[in-house]
């Protein structure tokens, strides 16, 4: 059997490998970077029951990751400029969306493969469509394969899109920048407190401090600010103090123990500029060839692009398994579920980003959030 080949090994890519190997479908996954540990794999993840954690039981892998969840995770509060507290949900774990940190939960993934599944090292230049749904592959060493179902789970900028689509990533008007504090409790106990045990929203329209509590003691911050490319492309963020200083200025009479995130921040200032696909992205089928995860709906971070990405690998796993000797009708089949899904998550996380650095913020957020909860209740689920 021909292995499906992915190119990508993020935790979609990862997902859709290993739930093919569950179904006994050889996989082969190319990934740009070097090795597993190549780059720092983010911050925590909410992984929810009708999309991360169900493409976990399909991967067989549900009972592993249960041990991996940062107990206290999902607790949420949002607070003001001053620091007072506007809203205080704890973590009584009924929330239904445990929190994981997302290297932990890769290498989960990558463990569950066999060996040589995934090939290091083998950044993608270009590919070519042969005819008959079959593609050539060249990478940057001059290497090159061919391969008859081909899956781009490749991210915001996917080589593997243009065989597929003309779109192309627009900046969405604002820019979040990563900072962390380390060891927070015992050197800045204020902080740790304002931040609490989980998630911590600070707002105001067009500027916000959010954080995350990881495990060790860990706040990891992200500053957001609704600012044009050009304004943050003027900071010179290869002078970690002046990036600091300027980030900082943003937020002029905020409570330290909010600024102290950015101004103490044991890493330097790394800016993330948010870029999104339009809102419902699809293609017409063609044949040999898909996508998943933010290679096909990149929208906004608001909790969903982890858990689409690896729903999206999970649910075309089991398309091309439901459809043995029929690439094309696998391929169309989860087609039909992933567009119409990954439009509406897009649209959601635009209404997020609104809602967070918009101009009803905080109190657009807020409602937000007593919504949630009272349908949470009303339902008796997470």
């Amino acid at each position: 059997m021909t292995p499906v080949t992915i190119v990508g090994a993020g935790l979609g890519g990862l997902t859709l490998a290993r739930v093919l190997h569950v179904h006994g479908i050889p996989t082969i996954v190319y990934e740009a970077e070097g090795s597993a540990g190549a780059r720092a794999q983010g911050g925590m993840l909410d992984i929810h029951e009708r999309d991360g954690q169900l493409a976990l039981k399909a991967a067989g892998l549900f009972d592993p990751f249960r041990a991996l969840i940062h107990a206290g995770g999902e607790a949420s509060r949002v607070l003001d400029p001053q620091g007072a507290v506007l809203m205080d949900q704890p973590d009584d774990g009924t929330g239904g969306r445990p929190e994981v940190l997302r290297g932990e939960l890769r290498r989960l993934l990558l463990d569950s493969l066999p060996a040589g599944t995934v090939q290091w090292g083998r950044k993608l230049a270009r590919v070519a469509a042969l005819g008959d749904g079959r593609h050539e592959l060249t990478f940057t060493d001059g290497a090159s394969v061919t391969t008859g179902l081909l899956v781009g789970a490749d991210g915001a900028w996917s080589k593997v899109r243009p065989l597929l689509s003309d779109a192309t990533p627009a900046y969405a008007g604002a820019t979040f920048i990563d900072t962390y504090l380390f060891d927070a409790d015992a050197r800045y106990p204020a902080t740790a407190q304002a931040v609490g045990g989980g998630g911590m929203f600070a707002m105001t329209p067009g500027r916000g401090i959010f954080a995350h509590r990881e495990p060790g003691g860990t706040l990891h911050a992200y500053i957001g600010l609704r600012r044009p490319a050009e304004w943050i492309a003027a900071i010179d963020f290869g002078d970690a103090a002046a990036a600091k200083a300027r980030i900082a200025a943003e937020f002029d009479g905020w409570a330290p123990a909010l600024t102290t995130l950015i101004t103490h921040s044991d890493t330097p200032p790394v800016p993330r500029l948010l870029h999104t696909l339009p809102i419902g992205h699809r293609w017409d089928r063609v044949p040999g060839v898909t996508l998943l995860g933010d290679a096909a709906h990149l929208a906004p971070p608001a909790g969903e692009g982890a858990n689409l990405a690896m729903l999206d690998g999970a649910e075309l796993a089991q398309a091309i398994a439901a459809h043995p000797g029929d690439i094309e009708a696998a391929l169309a089949a989860y087609e039909s579920v992933m567009f119409p899904r990954g439009a509406a998550a897009a649209a959601g996380a635009h209404r997020i980003l609104d809602l967070c650095l918009g101009d009803s913020a905080p109190f657009g957020l807020l409602d937000f959030f007593a919504g949630a909860f009272a349908r949470r209740d009303a339902s008796g689920e997470g």
